[in-house]
């Protein structure tokens, strides 16, 4: 496995922490660093430890969890997308950081599990590649990160400039990837 591969595999990965990060930027006011670092530390750490799970428990573990992750991974990211979207037909709250703080530890860390779970069976890829996996976990990681920080900054921009509900959006997006993850494992989609 190459270098560009395993960035595309990081950068696909990635994107569900980029919509979930545009989706919680749409409720602060301005771009404020220490609560999108926090998402995106939690976002990248989850990214890059799920695949060396996946890679240190094997086979084995893999074809368990593989019964069963798309479930999983469609029930919290459904259940939170239908959340958003639901939230996201309300008015906007002037005060909604103070109210309704979306980048709580336990929403986190939940959001960051459940877009986490599809890098879980990534990592069996790479068994047969013991060499990469130390790197490719650092660049799953570091992708996420990004990405996850940049949707901070996109979610707070593209609420006070282009005036859409992202929350709604990002609702949708969820869900798309909720059913996503269960049709491909379903139907081989």
């Amino acid at each position: 496995m190459d270098i560009f591969s395993i960035i595309i595999i990081g950068i696909g990965l990635a994107m569900d922490c980029f919509a979930v990060s545009i989706s919680k930027g749409v409720c602060l006011k301005k771009f404020k660093l220490k609560k999108a670092l926090r998402m995106a530390v939690l976002f990248g750490l989850f990214q890059g430890l799920m695949p060396l799970i996946g890679y240190f428990a094997g086979f084995s573990f893999a074809k368990q969890i593989a019964n069963y992750d798309h479930w999983i991974a469609f029930v919290l990211l459904g259940g939170i997308g239908l959340k958003m979207f639901i939230e996201g037909l309300k008015p906007i709250d002037p005060h909604c950081e103070i109210k309704t703080d979306p980048f709580k530890w336990k929403l986190l860390f939940t959001l960051a599990f459940a877009t986490s779970i599809d890098a879980l069976a990534t990592g069996i890829i790479f068994v047969p590649y013991p060499e990469k996996i130390w790197f490719a976990v650092a660049t799953i990681g570091i992708i996420s990160f990004i990405f996850s920080l940049l949707g901070v900054y996109l979610g707070v921009h593209f609420r006070s400039k282009i005036k859409i509900n992202v929350e709604i959006l990002g609702g949708i997006i969820l869900i798309g990837i909720g059913l996503k993850i269960l049709f491909e494992h379903l139907y081989g989609l």
